[in-house]
């Protein structure tokens, strides 16, 4: 059964139940995995015909529901640290006001749609590939039988960024993640989290996941709320202000891919439960590279329909 719904903004008929259909999925990766799911959505919407500048701030308004119903699933389940939350979400928050002018001032240049699938490139190859290794190269030393040595005998080993990451000033207790750290480091990456999540149209929670498991050392379950927490309000801030500043938000798109997402996120958030840490991260950087290949292709190969422009009004 095929009934199209016509986007004013985007200027083209979908397909409605593909297009609740891809809310339902990335709502289901949002509860699973901790991100926003823009990084999937976005580049699925500009393959079915919505302009990129449309797929980005529309799809900021979906991830708000993803993370709402996956906020509220994970908090019930205590894997929520607010703490930290709050550190990230001003940093986001910041980031995410400077990417939306960016992105203003790259589309008065008319360079806004190649910056944004550039951009996904480079940084879902980066990002997927080093998850993708390193789950690897962790699964086979839990699989590998070790000698155990006594403590005496260990190595004491401390490497620069711990170094760095210890002499920042104003270093608290962060309880539920059980770390110690000072909350500049959280605030500034949050910053570019947020400028990402503004120009590439997600919560930038596939971002957000390695630098909290592999920067703040946070452990991989209070990393899924805690991501989905911080999601939340800097993608409510994006959202307000693409509509306001850029009027790239179709509110149409908007309300079907959110109601899709609330229920797909619910899903997720309990089969998350069931998995490991390293095979949610396994998991993760698979999806992330697939669409980066993806994403590559849509660059580099040529369309079987090339239409030109020529002369006229």
């Amino acid at each position: 059964m095929s009934v199209s719904l016509y986007l004013p903004l985007a200027g083209n008929s979908i397909n409605i139940f593909l297009l609740f259909g891809l809310g339902g999925m990335v709502g289901f990766l949002s509860g699973l995995f901790g991100v926003g799911g823009g990084f999937l959505m976005t580049p699925l919407l500009i393959m079915a015909g919505v302009p990129p500048t449309v797929a980005a701030a529309s799809d900021s308004n979906q991830i708000v529901a993803a993370s709402t119903s996956g906020t509220y699933a994970h908090w019930r389940l205590g894997n929520v640290d607010f703490k930290m939350g709050i550190c990230l979400l001003i940093g986001g928050i910041i980031g995410g006001t400077l990417g939306v002018y960016l992105i203003k001032i790259l589309r008065g240049l008319g360079n806004a749609d190649f910056v944004i699938k550039i951009t996904y490139v480079v940084m879902l190859a980066i990002i997927g590939g080093y998850m993708f290794v390193e789950s690897l190269q962790s699964m086979r030393r839990q699989s590998t039988v070790k000698v155990s040595r006594k403590p005496s005998e260990e190595p004491t080993k401390v490497s620069l960024y711990t170094k760095f990451v210890q002499s920042l000033p104003y270093q608290i207790k962060f309880e539920k993640s059980g770390i110690t750290a000072s909350p500049l480091l959280p605030i500034i990456l949050g910053t570019l989290v947020g400028i990402l999540a503004a120009i590439m149209g997600v919560g930038g929670g596939f971002i957000m996941v390695p630098v909290m498991v592999y920067m703040l050392r946070m452990p991989m379950h209070v990393v899924v709320g805690t991501s989905l927490f911080q999601i939340l309000f800097t993608c409510i801030n994006v959202t307000i202000m693409q509509a306001i500043t850029n009027h790239t938000v179709d509110v149409v798109l908007a309300f079907i891919l959110l109601l899709g997402s609330t229920i797909g996120a619910q899903f997720g958030v309990k089969l998350s439960s069931r998995l490991k840490a390293d095979q949610l991260k396994i998991l993760l950087a698979s999806i992330v590279l697939l669409v980066m290949v993806q994403m590559l292709a849509s660059l580099i190969i040529t369309p079987k329909l090339i239409i030109t422009y020529k002369g006229g009004h």
